[in-house]
């Protein structure tokens, strides 16, 4: 159990990646079976070569970036269909991380890693498994943050809507090959936790794994949804983990481990169709209402209300000033007019 949660929380690393572009950037980015590979095998050679691991693990990072540099790059600039830039990049990637590593898997018994610092540091029970949430915690928030900037915003409109965006003068081009390069990144930055955490990195390592970060990303928000950024990213984490924990009771319970992508695929298209079951749809709408019930319907009247006075003061705005007997009440009755036709220009 603590070992599937250690997997999970390193997992949610290279998930936060894939909902980076397979939800905000909207674009099904193959590139990530090859980046979790090159990023494994960057840190597995440095640190066999005595490079500190910590700063191993940066490089792996920038190595994915470059990854995905190149999948943005053959996508914005060469015009090629984005899931075909990405399986062009993951099949380079395979001569690549085998000239890399010099053979087909790099061992990394008895040399020093980020992991067996936090063994040291937390040893391997529950206090290692803190801090690795927190680790993904901090990556969640960097990312939330990020995504709340100018630049994190111009990258949601770009997958939102393309036209739109480019329409204010922003470069959709560099917000793809931005978001493609962090979410690379990410993921090979995984894969470089991942070879440390389990002692060596094999040349098919990241086969598969793009069905992996879409487990966590279609599971975690099925389970928790995805209301904002904050809560996606979230339910990501989330997701992470009960993918490896539904991974480790099945394997638990006697099945093959041969079976295992069989199973992560039956997850996914499972995670796809319980939002379709009435049953569901009918669950999470009552859970929504029972969460902003009261705000909500403090919204209506309010609107309401306001739309009464707005129409009453409409209707009877020339009359009141004439009428009137009262400056204050000519002076709030007459601009009411201009205001209700400044607001519908603003809508």
């Amino acid at each position: 159990m603590i070992t599937a949660l250690e997997i999970g929380l390193i997992y949610a690393i290279m998930a936060l990646g894939v909902y980076l572009t397979f939800r905000i950037l909207n674009f099904p980015d193959l590139t990530v079976d090859g980046s979790f590979t090159t990023g494994a095998a960057t840190a597995a050679v440095l640190i066999t070569a005595g490079v500190d691991p910590f700063l191993a693990t940066v490089a792996a990072f920038v190595a994915g970036t470059l990854a995905g540099l190149v999948t943005g790059l053959l996508h914005t600039k060469g015009g090629i269909n984005g899931l075909l830039a990405g399986i062009l990049t993951m099949i380079g990637l395979y001569s690549i991380n085998l000239r890399i590593m010099g053979s087909a898997n790099v061992a990394l018994l008895g040399d020093d890693t980020a992991i067996s610092a936090l063994r040291e540091l937390a040893g391997r029970g529950w206090a290692s498994v803190l801090v690795l949430l927190a680790l993904a915690v901090v990556f969640k928030l960097v990312l939330d943050w990020y995504l709340h900037t100018d630049n994190g915003l111009a990258l949601q409109a770009t997958g939102d809507n393309e036209q739109m965006i480019r329409s204010y003068a922003v470069s959709t081009d560099r917000m793809k090959i931005v978001g493609l390069m962090l979410s690379n990144g990410l993921v090979a930055l995984t894969g470089a936790l991942i070879a440390q955490h389990q002692g060596f990195a094999d040349i098919g390592m990241g086969i598969g794994l793009i069905l992996v970060g879409l487990a966590s990303v279609i599971v975690g928000q099925a389970l928790f949804g995805s209301s904002s950024v904050a809560r996606s990213t979230l339910a990501v984490i989330f997701g992470a983990v009960v993918y490896r924990l539904a991974i480790q009771l099945a394997l638990n319970l006697g099945l093959d481990p041969n079976d295992m992508k069989l199973m992560s695929a039956v997850l996914v298209v499972a995670a796809l169709l319980l939002p379709q079951w009435k049953g569901f749809s009918k669950l999470a709408a009552r859970r929504r209402a029972g969460r902003s019930g009261g705000g909500r319907a403090e919204a209506v009247a309010d609107a309401a209300a306001a739309a009464a006075g707005t129409s009453a003061g409409t209707s009877a705005g020339p009359a009141s000033v004439e009428q009137s007997t009262e400056p204050a009440q000519s002076e709030q009755s007459a601009p009411s007019a201009p205001s209700a036709r400044s607001g519908q220009k603003g809508v």
